[in-house]
C-alpha cells in the first residue's frame, strides 16, 4: 500500500481495495474473511488500520461484523467506491487502482478532442495507473480551462474526481465511454509493458458536470496483457 502524497489513507486503500473485490465476485456475499490478524497480515498493514478499513467497509452497508464469529460480507449494488467509474480490472478481477501523475500542463485543445467545456485551453494531465502495484494503463486527461487557472500537481489524489470536487467544486456525474483499437502513445514511459506503436485497447471518456455540460475528455491505452475493461449492469 501506498502512502506517497496524494495516495489515500492506508485504511481507505484496503477498503477500496476489498470494495473493488466484492464488486469484481471475487469475495461473495455472506462470505467469511479470514481472521483480522492473518488478513492484515496477508495486506502487509498493522490490524488497527484493517479494523478502521472494517469499520469503513460496515459504514457502507457492505461488512457485518458478528462478535465472537468474524467479519462477513454483505454485498450491495451500490457501494459507493471512490473508484466507481474506474472500469479497469486485473484479468482475474479487482486491483487497487493507484496512479502516478507524469506531467500537467495547460494548453489549447488539440483539433482531435471532441468538443467540450467553455475555454479554447484545458489542462492536459498525464498519467500511469497501476492495478496491484502492475502498472496497466495511460492516462491523457483533458480538463477544461474554466474550472481552474491552473492545477497544483502535488495536491492531486490517486482519485482524480475526488481531487475536482474538493479542489474545484467539479462533480463529475457521468461519463460516455467508447472502447476502440488504438496505438501506445509515444511519451509512455519504459515501465509500461507495451511499447510505443504497439496495438492497445483504447477508451475514450467524455465526463459531464453536475450542470449536465461536458467537462472532460480523457484517452486511456490499457495493456491487455494485465487488465480489462469491465461495466456490470445492474
Amino acid at each position: 500500500m501506498s502512502s506517497a502524497p496524494g495516495s489515500l489513507p492506508i485504511y481507505l486503500q484496503v477498503a477500496e481495495l476489498l470494495v473493488r473485490d466484492i464488486a469484481a465476485g471475487r469475495l461473495i456475499d455472506g462470505e467469511k474473511l479470514a481472521p483480522e490478524r492473518d488478513l492484515a497480515g496477508e495486506l502487509g498493514i498493522a490490524v488497527g488500520t484493517l479494523r478502521k478499513a472494517l469499520a469503513e467497509l460496515q459504514n457502507r452497508g457492505l461488512l457485518e461484523r458478528i462478535q465472537g464469529s468474524g467479519n462477513y460480507i454483505r454485498a450491495v449494488s451500490d457501494a459507493k467506491s471512490l473508484y466507481a467509474m474506474f472500469r479497469l480490472e486485473l484479468i482475474d478481477g479487482g486491483g487497487l487502482p493507484t496512479a502516478e501523475v507524469l506531467t500537467v500542463d495547460r494548453r489549447p485543445k488539440p483539433p482531435e478532442l471532441p468538443n467540450f467545456g467553455k475555454s479554447g485551453e484545458a489542462h492536459r494531465i498525464r498519467r500511469l495507473r497501476r492495478l496491484n502495484g502492475q502498472p496497466a494503463a495511460l492516462e491523457e486527461i483533458w480538463l477544461d480551462a474554466s474550472y481552474a487557472e491552473a492545477l497544483d500537481r502535488e495536491a492531486m489524489s490517486e482519485s482524480l474526481y475526488l481531487f475536482y470536487r474538493t479542489a474545484l467544486s467539479l462533480w463529475i456525474v457521468r461519463a460516455e465511454d467508447q472502447v476502440g483499437l488504438d496505438h501506445v502513445p509515444d511519451w509512455a514511459p519504459d515501465i509500461f509493458g507495451q511499447r510505443p506503436g504497439s496495438p492497445v485497447p483504447h477508451v475514450l471518456r467524455i465526463s459531464h458536470d453536475q450542470n449536465g455540460e461536458r467537462a472532460e475528455v480523457s484517452w486511456t491505452w490499457f495493456d491487455h496483457a494485465i487488465a480489462r475493461y469491465v461495466s456490470r449492469l445492474k
